[in-house]
């Protein structure tokens, strides 16, 4: 889940790569920027640093994708069997989901396609993220699929399943988004199953970058049997953006990890980290890692 409306985020508003500062006039995406410390030597500390080497060279990581994904393959037949299996909450729901076609929702950015190459570039260069950079990148169309997505996307659709992609990316980006996506193995059937920031939804009015109105658009034809993502926002939507509030957003739904809703994991960015220092990306770099290490606990 990449993308996010920042000042939805100030009104403690949830998110995704995805796939995010100073408050800018349009929304702009989802990512965290590198907190910088003060230099000990002539290369500053950059706390994306341990977070994408992680990403990019441990077993580990590409471990723990593989099982998760595996683990939703192997839940997809009882899903398919139960017609009151439904992955989407509540006040999202269609009240005759059980009559219709299954469907899954896979966010895009570090859920489906890699990423980390971007954040690399930020780490070498010594910058933050920003909008522009982010979207010549996204243009690039070479994100790599992480592990275990296409296998899950592709049993899917050979099971009946159908595969929609919702993102913070932008709607503008979708030409290139797509084009990445078809490139990287993924099933996509239609130009309409992705579903970027911006897409309207009639009838529904869309808060800042919640994906709510866009799953709502996805359950009017479909029933919705699995949801993947890196944000709680992919999920469910997120009132207050706080640690505590996050926690309470996700609580009525704890059963369903591992079986409805697969989380993937995520330490590059995300929307736990500006929860962390007020949702205020006009903090200083040195005060939103002050808030960090504040948050930390010994004991």
């Amino acid at each position: 889940m990449r993308q996010i409306a920042l000042v939805a985020m100030s009104c403690l508003l949830v998110a995704a790569c995805a796939t995010t500062k100073p408050q800018p006039a349009a929304p702009s995406p989802a990512h965290t920027p590198a907190a910088h410390g003060s230099p000990a030597s002539s290369v500053p500390a950059d706390d994306l640093l341990n977070a994408t080497v992680w990403v990019q060279t441990t077993v580990e990581h590409d471990l723990v994708f593989r099982e998760i994904y595996r683990d939703a393959r192997e839940h997809l037949a009882a899903a398919l069997k139960d017609r009151h299996w439904d992955a989407l909450p509540g006040d999202e729901r269609n009240p005759n989901a059980a009559k219709l076609p299954p469907a899954v929702i896979l966010d895009v950015d570090e859920t489906a396609l890699d990423n980390s190459p971007y954040e690399a570039r930020l780490i070498r260069s010594g910058k933050e993220f920003d909008a522009y950079s982010f979207s010549q990148w996204v243009k690039q169309a070479s994100a790599k699929a992480l592990p275990g997505a296409l296998a899950f996307t592709r049993y899917a659709v050979n099971h009946g399943v159908a595969v929609f992609y919702i993102s913070n990316r932008s709607q503008d980006l979708s030409k290139s988004t797509l084009e990445n996506l078809r490139k990287a193995g993924f099933p996509v059937a239609a130009e309409d199953r992705f579903l970027g920031l911006g897409t309207f939804v009639k009838g529904c009015e869309q808060i800042g970058s919640s994906k709510s109105c866009r799953r709502r658009f996805v359950a009017r034809k479909y029933r919705v049997i699995m949801q993947f993502g890196d944000q709680i926002g992919d999920f469910v939507n997120v009132l207050a953006n706080t640690p505590s509030g996050r926690r309470d957003a996700v609580q009525p739904y704890l059963d369903w990890i591992g079986e409805r809703w697969f989380v993937l994991p995520n330490p590059e960015y995300g929307s736990w980290e500006p929860a962390l220092f007020n949702n205020d990306w006009t903090l200083p770099r040195e005060q939103r890692r002050a808030a960090k290490r504040k948050a930390l606990h010994t004991d």
